[in-house]
């Protein structure tokens, strides 16, 4: 079995393509060849998939073996995937994922490689039960959950995906380890979380920290820097366009007044290719 490793700001990937559908043995495949030190290493294994509602399908496993809804650093990777791999001439395609459904993205090339690509990631879920927590508000904006004798304030948002943004003094030096893994078990949080720690530094600048369900800290998600400027905007600390700064770089993400939906923008890199052996 062929694969390529990428990633979307260091946030990496195994990209295997040709699959008819998700093999049955993917969650125990994910867990093996993710693990870096006994395997390929990665944050997930992405299979790119025939689709009859769009030109692909996109289905993600994570590092310890549970499937993904969606993932906009993944997501990024397979539209690159497909265009410099030539099974696709499209600069504009759409990319069926289980959780968000049929997602538009577009590719800028540069000579003949996809470099950057633009995402639409849909109208975000603000419901507390649909993202889902078991708050029942709409939206659910500094909610309390405490934790080992401290009190987190946090925005729900979907974005296909569940996410739990908490804002911080310092995203960047915040203690992920400690706190993320409480936080994506907690009881509020049914089918688990993605935890983003935030610091708006301007209207038009957001640093962000991820501990993602499934994979633990990640240099990069994209799906929760879309979470979080939707989450800055609720709290009125934002504008609707922002940089959001992540440890492997950085994610253009707006939150499109005319049409209510969250468009992400940033890169995919191809870092090698190589076969899997029994």
């Amino acid at each position: 079995m062929n694969f390529t490793k990428m990633h979307g700001l260091g946030n990496d990937f195994i990209v295997i393509a040709g699959e008819s559908r998700l093999p049955d043995n993917a969650a125990s495949l994910a867990v093996s060849c993710c693990n870096r030190f006994f395997g390929i290493g990665a944050d997930g294994l992405v299979f790119v998939l025939p689709s009859d509602r769009a030109d692909f399908m996109m289905r993600i496993m994570n590092s310890d073996g549970s499937e993904a809804e969606q993932c906009g650093n993944a997501i990024r990777c397979v539209a690159k995937y497909v265009y410099d791999n030539g099974l696709t001439d499209k600069t504009e395609l759409a990319i069926e994922t289980i959780g968000a459904g049929v997602q538009p993205v577009r590719l800028q090339v540069q000579d003949g490689k996809a470099v950057s690509v633009t995402v639409d990631m849909g109208i975000p879920v603000l419901n507390g039960l649909s993202v889902p927590t078991t708050v029942d508000r709409n939206p659910v904006v500094d909610y309390p959950v405490e934790i080992d004798g401290v009190t987190f304030r946090f925005t729900a948002v979907s974005m296909g995906n569940p996410h739990c943004v908490v804002y911080v003094d310092d995203a960047a030096g915040f203690d992920l380890y400690r706190w993320g893994p409480k936080l994506e078990q907690h009881p509020l949080f049914p089918k688990r979380v993605n935890v983003e720690f935030a610091t708006v530094r301007s209207r038009e600048y957001i640093d962000m920290r991820v501990w993602e369900r499934g994979a633990g800290p990640t240099l990069a998600c994209g799906t929760g820097a879309c979470a979080t400027l939707v989450a800055s905007v609720l709290r009125g600390a934002s504008g609707r366009r922002a940089v959001v700064s992540l440890k492997g770089g950085d994610l253009e993400i707006e939150w499109a007044e005319e049409d209510g939906r969250v468009y992400m923008t940033g890169p995919a890199v191809t870092v090698y290719r190589g076969t899997l052996v029994e």
